[in-house]
Parts: structure tokens; C-alpha cells; sequence
């Protein structure tokens, strides 16, 4: 239609060139959009002019982060309406009233750690923040008092480094939240659509392997969050690892994004030192493990690159479908290099794309190394890894933990994602009688190679979604095979109450999910997970079991296995080397005919 005016005055119409000017000037005003607005002087015009309002046409739809309104999701247009936040009236009211929160007030809350937990427990939950799991033992004694007095008398320890309050009422809910901060903790952005705690590599400082100390990128990027408002309301949680390349693992490559330590040699295209490679997008429970994707980053631009890749996540993850917005479905959607392209318009300065091939290899994992005496970096000093079994730490025994770390240590504290804590910089002719205080308060420094490496998720005791008591069967499951066999090579067990996936069940050399049958709680069998240097998505055994007939199928494996494995092969190498027919018969004897296989 552009062009219409010019055809309608074309030389061969007959008109002459005044009215052809006219005429071109006529259909130009007509086949233009109809305008109404004011003129400066407040007369009302049809003809444009820049910087006025077009009053002729339709309003337009505000959106959030590009998104229209009216295509936002629930949890995003309650963000939309008023960020959460701006809520402590709100969190005044709940104390006031004492009564549980509706649904939007329940999701806001998340923003402030809090979560009731409802119908599990009629209570609320407080998620706290604790960067790369280190804590005072002040600190750690103050949230035992916190606990005392408004909660369940217990700290549970999450698998991210974290610490949950528990069973606390509506009322309280203010008395938490300025008890935590008194203690110089925080909450904020703990749950919802946030970055969630950072991890970091638990002994970073004082691992002999580690590469760098990572524990200040950690820090200076909580504080950054935290000095970001635009950082909170994400599209969907966000979880950031930092890894020291030592001798414990953070599971980075379980994380939206790992920062991993590699050295680089002579003779390569950077210069030689400790560089961090990026791994992005890893999902789990969706059983996708995070990829490097070429990047090669200094130490001193870690947190500048999460910043900006957060941002991009921010303003361009889907905010209309909560089943499709994690970072994992942006990078599907864009490709990893348009991922990186937008991240570096964020960037006042260039980041390398360098080859993985470039870096050395990584040093091997201990994957005992949470528990035990072992000596650091710093001559003359040694860290304890306490058993905290499945994360239930009692306050009287955590009282003790603090006072241990004072009396013998440093007065520093460290979490883990295995769902326990270490005490450094205990002097080497102080470590047994450290260890004794702590065997009488109950408390172990070594647990079975089955204990030794579970973890669980809340279970049905205190989540909606969990259709099983995780932490009670991992508990009877690990004590159990210890108790039975002799096994030498660690075993992680991940028990996990649902497809949320929490304990991350298909990492683990078994991992149980949650289910029904029958009306009864069981579990989906998964055998063969690994993460790291061991990296793979474990193999279904069973669909569904009753929990009756899981423990004696497990059994039954280990029977086999501890009596046909080779020399020095792990329960991992013996269960990959396997097919799952073979695994499924090696505990037919234990398992009844209901069982779907």
C-alpha cells in the first residue's frame, strides 16, 4: 500500500504535476494511522509531532521484564504488583494475628526465608543464607538458642551448606527474623525465585590440593546480592557453585552455574596459572548435569560474569511457564552462544573462549573427606569433619560443636552439601581430645561408608510434596548395610522425597525418589549416579517398591556385590559394570512378585 499514492499519480494519468503534488499529499494523510493529540498550546491536532501521545490509539499493555501483564504466571504478576520485598507490615500482621498466611502472602514470605510448611506441619520454616557454609561458632550457638526457643530444639543442615529452623509458629515469625539478624545472618532471597545459597568448597583455605581460595568469591558475591535489588525475583531459582579443584567436591556441576579452578601451563594461549572454567545450566532432577560452555575466566572476574549472567537470566527467562524457567530452558532456547553474547554486552571487558583441552586435569576427590581428621594446608593444624546424620543436629549437640571450635579451633565452623560441619584449625596435639568432647555429646567424626555419604531431603515429616519419610529410611537404610557388610569404598546414598529432587537422587550411587504404591510410601531404585570425575545419571532399578521391600532388595545387591566384586571396585564400578536385568535378579530372592519391575 506504500506505493499506492505514487500509482495513483503516475505519469500517464493525465494530471498535471499541481495535482499530482495534491493528490500525493491526500492519500499520504489517508493511508497514514488516524492521530489526535494536543499542540503545545493545548489545541487538539491531527498531525504528529514528536514526543506527543497518539490519543486515537489503543492503550498499550504493560509488561514485566518484556513479558505483556497478562500473560504472567500467578507467583510473576504478585512480583509484578508489588515486589515482596516490601512486606514487613505485612509479616507484623501475621505475627500479630497468629494465624497462617493465604497464598500469595505465602509465596511473598519465601523472599524472607520463610516457609510455611503446611499441611506437613502447621508451622513455618526459616531458610537461612550462610555463603560457601561459614559460620561462627557464636553464630552457631545463637541460632541453637533461636531454635530453643521458638522452634523444634533442633538445626537441620540442608544439602546446600545451608541451616533450616523448623516448627516455629505464625507469631514468631518477626522474633526469628530480628533474633537471625542480630547475629549478623540474613534470610533474604533464601527461597522463590532466587539465587539460592552459594556454595563453596567446604575446607577453601586450608585444603593442601586446592588451587585458590574460593571462599572470597563466595562472599563478595552475596554481598553484592544482597546490595542488588534488581538480583531478587529471578524466573525461577538460581543456584552458583565455586570450586576450589581440591579434595572435596561442591557438586558445581549440579548448578545453574559451577566456577571451577583449572590450572593452565606454559606454553598455552593464556598465560599459565589458575584460571575457572564455567559450567551452566545443570538441572538434576531433570537428569541434565551442568556443561562447561569454553569459558575461561581470572579469579578477579568471577563475580562481575554472575552478576551479568543472572541479569540476563532475569530479563529474558520465560516468566509465563514456572514448569519452563529455569536457566537450563533459556539456553535451549537461545544456544549457548547467544547466552554468552548477551552476558558480554553486560561486561566492560571481554571474556575468553578458551579450550577445556588447554587446562590440566582435575586432582582426585576424597569422597570421605567431610568426615574425619585431616590435616591442612597450614603446618601443625588438622580439620574435623563431624557426622551429622542426615542433617539432624540437635541443639545441645550443636552447643557442643561451638564450643569446640572455640576451645580447640578458631572459633569457625564450616557446612557441607553432605549435610554436615567441619571444625579447622585445631592444632595436631589438640585433635584427640577434641574428638573425645565430642564422642561424649554423641556426636562422630567417622561414620560407615554408607552413612558416610547420605543425604535426604526434609521428607514427608515436614514437606507437602514428599511421599515418604526420607530422612527416617535413609537413616535405617545406611546404619543398616553398614551393620551388615564389610565395604571399603564409599557409597552415596540420596533419598529424596519427590521429583523436586532436593537430595538430587540421581547423582547418588543409590538414589530412592519418593513414591506411592499402593497406598503405601516406596520409592523409585535408581543405581549408578556420580557427579564430578564420576559424572553420570544413575540407571532406573524399579519404577516403584514399597519402602518394606526396598531394604531387603539393597540388601541383597550388596550381598553379591561384597562377595563377587573385583580388588578395590567401588559399589559404583560394580553396579555400571552390570546391566540392570543382572542387577534386578541379583535381588529377586527380597523382592516380592508386587514389585513393578
Amino acid at each position: 500500500m506504500s506505493t499506492m499514492p505514487h500509482n495513483l499519480v503516475s505519469p500517464q494519468s493525465g494530471f498535471s504535476d499541481e495535482q499530482a503534488q495534491y493528490l500525493r499529499g491526500f492519500f499520504a494523510g489517508v493511508l497514514q494511522r488516524p492521530f489526535v493529540g494536543h499542540s503545545a498550546s493545548g489545541q487538539i491536532t491531527s498531525q504528529p509531532s514528536a514526543g506527543s501521545a497518539n490519543l486515537a490509539e489503543p492503550a498499550k499493555e504493560e509488561t514485566f521484564f518484556g513479558t505483556p501483564v497478562s500473560d504472567l504466571c500467578a507467583e510473576e504478576l504478585w512480583k509484578y504488583e508489588r515486589n515482596p520485598l516490601d512486606l514487613w507490615d505485612e509479616l507484623l500482621q501475621t505475627a500479630a494475628s497468629n494465624e497462617a498466611p493465604d497464598a500469595e502472602r505465602r509465596y511473598r514470605f519465601k523472599f524472607h526465608g520463610l516457609f510455611h510448611v503446611a499441611p506437613a506441619q502447621d508451622s513455618f520454616m526459616l531458610r537461612m543464607r550462610v555463603p560457601g557454609g561459614v559460620m561462627s561458632s557464636a553464630q552457631m550457638r545463637g541460632i541453637a538458642t533461636i531454635a530453643e526457643k521458638f522452634g523444634n530444639s533442633r538445626i537441620d543442615l540442608t544439602t546446600r551448606a545451608n541451616i533450616q529452623l523448623r516448627e516455629f509458629a505464625p507469631k514468631d515469625v518477626v522474633n526469628v527474623l530480628n533474633s537471625v539478624r542480630t547475629l549478623g545472618m540474613s534470610s533474604m532471597g533464601s527461597g522463590a525465585d532466587n539465587i539460592r545459597n552459594i556454595t563453596a568448597s567446604p575446607i577453601s583455605g586450608y585444603d593442601p590440593q586446592e588451587l585458590i581460595d574460593v571462599q572470597p568469591y563466595a562472599d563478595a558475591l552475596q554481598n553484592y546480592i544482597t546490595n542488588s535489588r534488581d538480583m531478587f525475583g529471578l524466573p525461577r531459582k538460581f543456584n552458583i557453585a565455586f570450586d576450589n579443584g581440591g579434595a572435596i567436591s561442591t557438586l558445581a556441576d549440579t548448578n545453574d552455574i559451577g566456577f571451577v579452578a583449572f590450572s593452565v601451563g606454559e606454553g598455552k594461549s593464556v598465560p599459565a596459572g589458575v584460571y575457572f572454567r564455567v559450567l551452566l545450566c545443570g538441572i538434576t532432577g531433570h537428569k541434565q548435569f551442568a556443561s562447561d560452555c569454553g569459558l575461561l575466566l581470572r579469579p578477579d572476574q568471577l563475580v562481575a560474569v554472575a552478576a551479568a549472567m543472572v541479569r540476563v537470566f532475569a530479563e529474558n527467562g520465560d516468566r509465563t511457564d514456572r514448569k519452563k524457567a529455569r536457566l537450563k530452558y533459556l539456553v535451549d532456547r537461545w544456544g549457548v552462544e547467544k547466552f554468552l553474547e548477551e552476558t558480554e554486552k553486560k561486561l566492560a571487558f571481554p571474556i575468553l573462549r578458551v579450550d577445556a583441552s588447554e587446562c590440566e586435569a582435575r586432582g582426585p576427590i576424597n569422597r570421605a573427606g567431610h568426615l574425619g581428621v585431616h590435616a591442612q594446608s597450614q603446618p601443625g593444624f588438622s580439620y574435623i569433619g563431624v557426622c551429622v546424620p542426615v542433617g539432624w543436629l540437635p541443639i545441645a549437640q550443636a552447643r557442643v560443636i561451638a564450643d569446640v571450635a572455640e576451645r580447640f579451633g578458631s572459633g569457625e565452623l564450616r557446612l557441607t552439601v553432605w549435610q554436615n560441619l567441619l571444625i579447622p584449625n585445631v592444632p595436631e596435639d589438640r585433635v584427640a581430645e577434641a574428638c573425645r568432647v565430642l564422642h561424649q555429646a554423641g556426636l562422630e567424626t567417622a561414620a560407615g561408608r554408607v552413612q558416610s555419604g547420605t543425604v535426604a531431603c526434609t521428607g514427608n515429616r515436614g514437606c507437602k510434596f514428599a511421599a515418604a519419610d526420607t530422612k527416617g529410611h535413609a537413616l535405617e537404610i545406611a546404619r543398616s548395610l553398614d551393620s551388615m557388610f564389610v565395604i571399603h569404598q564409599p557409597v552415596n546414598l540420596h533419598v529424596t522425597g519427590c521429583p523436586h529432587s532436593c537430595a538430587q537422587h540421581y547423582i547418588g550411587d543409590i538414589g530412592l525418589m519418593g513414591v506411592k504404591v499402593g497406598g503405601e510410601e516406596g520409592y523409585q531404585v535408581n543405581l549408578g549416579g556420580g557427579a564430578d570425575n564420576d559424572q553420570a545419571m544413575a540407571r532406573q532399578l524399579f519404577p516403584a517398591m514399597k519402602y518394606s521391600q526396598v531394604l531387603p532388595a539393597l540388601q541383597a545387591i550388596f550381598t553379591v556385590y561384597t562377595t563377587q566384586c573385583m580388588e578395590g571396585e567401588s559399589f559404583l564400578a560394580f553396579t555400571n559394570r552390570h546391566s540392570i536385568e543382572d542387577l534386578r535378579s541379583m535381588c529377586t530372592s527380597n523382592a516380592p512378585a508386587e514389585v513393578m519391575a
